[in-house]
């Protein structure tokens, strides 16, 4: 990994601790009673921090803007020191969240997310700091993801897409309900929405593919300059100023053992796409979206969080076309 030129930098504001406990087959979870389980594994979590992960596991250089509290937080940022992602901490007074998920032999996986510390005015505007810092030279993409915390106002991811756009760099967005709604007039470069939040972002039902390209362009209308849409076992789908792009990566359902992060992959394919020696070099057109398709399906065939490696991806499986099917049922 070298230097920083062109490094993404991401930011999680409600960041945890994920425990995933594996249960062995036939044994479906039983409510009530005790569950043995054939594995488990700590991951660092968070939208953004899986993205820091996999561009650390894609060669990317990286830095990861977090608030941090309590012993969870001192753990967290251990195991991201350990994984060669460079961690810039913003201490809170609350301890950081540790979220728990269960996942059954062909099963769903079954998570119990924590609510996370409430960060005070001054803890807020600190975080809001350190984003600014972090966009100034050297810096390509911000990737500012997942919902916010208790303390957070609506408009802080607004507040975060002006201050990254004023240090000069660029910035993707995953988040949202209000915090969405509000950040769209400040243009963020990319939005990462998955289908039921592109959904609620125009209030409407997406029933087909053209439903979808509708409501990204609606989108786009608002503000956003790019919209990235997962849909899930259908694909996803690039809405942007030079064209439209519809991709498929199927995934044998036998192979799936967890979907937690698979969108926070597509995200890191699609901002690293293409970048050399550490460099981001990605977000735009149909090889950033085959880049995206091609980590969320690896993602999925991996246990818990675990992010892919460039030997876990399988770019032949990856289909992505500009001739949209607007027929094409998605739910």
């Amino acid at each position: 990994m070298s230097g920083s030129a062109g490094r993404i930098v991401t930011v999680t504001p409600n960041p945890s601790l994920d425990r995933t406990y594996e249960l062995p087959a036939p044994a479906p979870l039983v409510r009530g009673g005790v569950n043995r389980a054939a594995g488990d594994r700590l991951d660092p979590g968070g939208k953004g921090v899986n993205v820091s992960r996999a561009l650390t596991a894609a060669g990317h250089a990286t830095r990861a803007v977090l608030p941090l509290g309590g012993p969870g937080g001192r753990l967290l940022g251990e195991l991201l020191a350990e994984q060669g992602i460079e961690v810039r901490a913003v201490p809170v007074r609350g301890g950081t969240r540790i979220n728990v998920g269960v996942a059954e032999p062909g099963g769903p996986l079954t998570k119990i997310n924590a609510p996370g510390p409430e960060l005070t005015p001054a803890e807020s505007a600190a975080l809001l700091a350190e984003v600014r810092d972090s966009a100034r030279a050297g810096t390509g993409w911000l990737a500012c993801c997942g919902s916010l915390p208790r303390g957070l106002p609506d408009d802080w991811y607004a507040r975060a897409v002006a201050a990254v756009h004023g240090a000069g760099a660029r910035i993707a967005l995953d988040t949202s309900g209000p915090a969405l709604a509000a950040a769209l007039a400040a243009g963020p470069d990319v939005l990462k929405p998955n289908l039921d939040e592109l959904a609620e972002a125009v209030g409407g039902e997406l029933r087909t593919l053209g439903d979808a390209v509708d409501a990204a362009k609606e989108l786009r209308k608002r503000g956003a300059v790019a919209v990235l849409a997962s849909l899930g076992a259908r694909g996803m789908l690039l809405v942007a100023e030079d064209g439209c792009w519809y991709g498929t990566a199927p995934v044998d359902p036998a192979e799936v053992r967890s979907d937690v992060g698979a969108g926070d992959a597509s995200l890191a394919g699609f901002l690293g796409a293409g970048g050399a020696g550490g460099a981001a070099g990605g977000a735009a057109g149909p090889a950033a979206l085959a880049a995206a398709l091609a980590h969320g399906a690896a993602a999925v065939r991996l246990p818990g969080s675990a992010m892919p490696r460039p030997s876990d991806l399988r770019p032949q499986d990856v289909t992505v076309t500009p001739d949209l099917s607007p027929d094409l049922r998605l739910r």
